[in-house]
């Protein structure tokens, strides 16, 4: 018999009908009131990483189960596995990276992107009920990686949770124009509350197998409070549409064949910063990854954590969201992608920490420099090193 949850909001009521499952759902999520017009509540993972300081271990759980799960069925020939930008870029790459050590072959990551890259051919979509509702999907880059993605069987689209799974059909729709060999496709989330009748017109308009994979579901209902004061509040999130080539390091949203590692001097470099890996201070680090690039976070708190360090792992994000419930306070900065607009930092308290480290693939720039001498922090700059999947992080401090 399902459970029923209800969650109030300064903007409204939120109703969960919940399927029995065995993971408390305490343990996956809490729940804030968003800043849009168009949906005014926000999930709140607590495994993600992204608005909730999470340690690499749960994260790397969370992974290892949905990737489990999924190659459950048989997945056969070729795949293509995508993380949804901007919350899921972690979430999809760390799917693909645990599935891949479960003994996945022949198979592609990619994630989409809010940014523009001139001159190269994509896949355009939305998210109607985003704050930013633009979103694509880029060719892959290498000639190996094209033919994978215009010939794969198996399409595997990873995102944090699922409402109506819209911007999924719009997706598989457009990927099957290119690729007449798709036969399945999985939707795997943490978190899935499309009704019925959504999972039927998804099935039915993608016209080939579907797979549904999550760690809870149920359905859920908003009754907007119609508030007008906090309605009336706006945050400008969209970009400028200027092409950022010369900005994105990390490699996902051209394509990888293989999961990242580092270089074996990260650790070495990392303690020539000052970070002591034995420290008496019991405060864990922080890792933060910024917006659609934080698998490098995850990867350096994962490393740290086997060199037995206390870590967590957060995200800065352009999603605007009122404090209160789950969302104790708010940071807001410019963004690190010379778009000129707000980003965000959620639940953060600096002395809860005994060093910050910043994440990031976009050379230094005023608003990482500001963030850097405000946490006191030290930036972790993003590299690829080779076509091998190596890559190294430089390390700063101001």
């Amino acid at each position: 018999m399902p459970q029923t949850q209800t969650i109030n909001l300064a903007t409204g009521k939120l109703t969960l009908h919940l399927t029995p499952g065995k993971i408390p759902l305490k343990r996956l999520l809490g729940f804030a009131a968003r800043v849009s017009s168009k949906r005014k509540f926000l999930l709140v993972s607590k495994v993600l990483g992204k608005h909730y300081p999470v340690s690499p271990r749960m994260m790397a759980w969370s992974y290892r189960a949905l990737a489990r799960q999924t190659l459950q069925h048989d997945i056969a020939g070729e795949s293509v596995w995508i993380g949804m930008a901007e919350t899921a870029t972690g979430l999809g790459y760390g799917v693909f990276a645990a599935a891949v050590a479960e003994g996945l072959q022949h198979s592609l990551f990619m994630q989409t992107t809010r940014y523009h890259l001139d001159g190269l051919p994509r896949l355009g979509f939305d998210e109607a009920h985003s704050h930013a509702t633009d979103f694509f999907l880029y060719y892959p880059e290498r000639s190996d990686d094209q033919r994978r993605f215009f010939n794969a069987q198996t399409l595997v689209l990873i995102d944090d949770e699922i409402s109506t799974g819209r911007t999924f059909l719009r997706l598989i729709n457009a990927y099957q124009a290119v690729n007449p060999q798709l036969q399945n496709v999985f939707i795997v989330s943490l978190i899935n509350f499309a009704h019925a009748d959504d999972r039927q017109r998804v099935e039915s308009g993608a016209g080939v197998a579907v797979h549904w994979v999550c760690l809870r579901e149920g359905t859920m209902h908003f009754d907007d409070a119609e508030n007008t004061e906090l309605d009336s509040i706006s945050v400008n999130v969209s970009g400028n549409s200027a092409c950022k080539k010369h900005l994105l390091a990390w490699p996902g949203r051209l394509g990888l064949a293989a999961p990242i590692q580092f270089a074996n001097d990260v650790i070495a470099k990392l303690s020539q910063m000052g970070i002591d890996l034995h420290s008496d201070d019991p405060r864990p680090l922080l890792v933060l990854g910024t917006g659609e690039c934080n698998p490098p976070a995850f990867m350096l708190g994962r490393l740290l954590e086997s060199h037995g360090c206390q870590v967590k792992v957060q995200s800065t994000t352009r999603s605007p969201i009122h404090v209160g419930n789950d969302i104790a306070s708010v940071c807001q900065f410019e963004d690190n992608y010379q778009d000129g607009i707000a980003n965000f930092i959620y639940n953060l308290n600096t002395n809860d920490y005994r060093q910050i480290i910043l994440c990031h693939e976009t050379p230094l720039c005023p608003p990482l420099l500001e963030r850097l001498h405000d946490w006191q922090a030290i930036s972790a700059r993003f590299e690829l090193t080779d076509e091998a999947h190596h890559a190294t992080l430089h390390f700063f401090r101001p």
